[in-house]
């Protein structure tokens, strides 16, 4: 029997269906509430909540189910995740995952090129070697094939890149002031690698920026991480219409 492509079979998911496919039931170990709060932030983290045409509103008792856990916990983690901005609830109507406009979008990109060109200024200074040299195994899978032929397994790469690069960076206060960003940023990554031969363009980035860490060239690495990202920005600024 041929195998069911899991994007054609998340299609005929309600919204709720596809993000509980993140989910997975929470232990006793620690608080309910906890965990259902951190498993539902990834969650969001892992949906694309900008490939669907409307806002993603969510089922309380589909991810309840999914969670395996009580509604108490499941809504005090959203009432956490609507504190910080992940949510909101319409009276009447029920609680959507927050989208950001375009106009937000490119200020968390630009936020985001500023923070991450830090990080890849002091990872100049003060990461290993073999930290590094890790950057390059990320794209090994594409040493022999354009990026084109594989861009679900390249866009997993190319985000893993930009979350390695701000460890790499050492500062705790970046990586938790970027977290959140990142939510959203890496959602606009993961659809605009598809778009416009980005992938192509984007390793011979990310080479360049792996060269000038290993040189440790400070000014230049910092350069060319923060112009990567003002590119992307650009390019949602200009072509992403189904962000207004």
């Amino acid at each position: 029997m041929a195998e069911i492509d899991p994007k054609l079979a998340t299609l005929s998911r309600s919204p709720s269906e596809a993000l509980a496919m993140y989910l997975q039931p929470v232990q006793t170990a620690d608080s309910l509430r906890n965990q259902a709060y951190a498993m539902l932030k990834q969650a969001i983290a892992d949906t694309d909540i900008y490939s669907f045409p409307e806002e993603v509103q969510l089922d309380k008792r589909v991810l309840t189910e999914a969670l395996g856990v009580s509604r108490t916990p499941v809504r005090e983690a959203m009432t956490l995740l609507e504190q910080e901005g992940f949510l909101r609830t319409v009276p009447r109507k029920g609680i959507f995952i927050v989208r950001k406009t375009k106009t937000e979008i490119v200020e968390m990109i630009q936020m985001w090129a500023a923070l991450e060109s830090m990080s890849a200024r002091l990872a100049t200074l003060r990461a290993s070697d073999e930290g590094i040299a890790g950057l390059r195994r990320l794209f090994d899978a594409f040493r022999d094939s354009a990026p084109s032929e594989h861009l679900d397994e390249y866009s997993q790469a190319n985000i893993a890149f930009h979350q390695e690069i701000v460890r790499l960076g050492g500062s705790k206060l970046i990586a938790d002031t970027i977290r959140n960003i990142f939510i959203h940023v890496r959602a606009i990554r993961k659809m605009t690698i598809f778009q416009s031969d980005r992938a192509a363009r984007s390793i011979v980035d990310h080479m360049r920026i792996i060269e000038a860490l290993e040189r440790r060239e400070t000014e230049l690495a910092e350069k060319l991480v923060r112009q990567h990202s003002l590119d992307l920005a650009q390019f949602v600024s200009e072509h992403c219409d189904f962000l207004e």
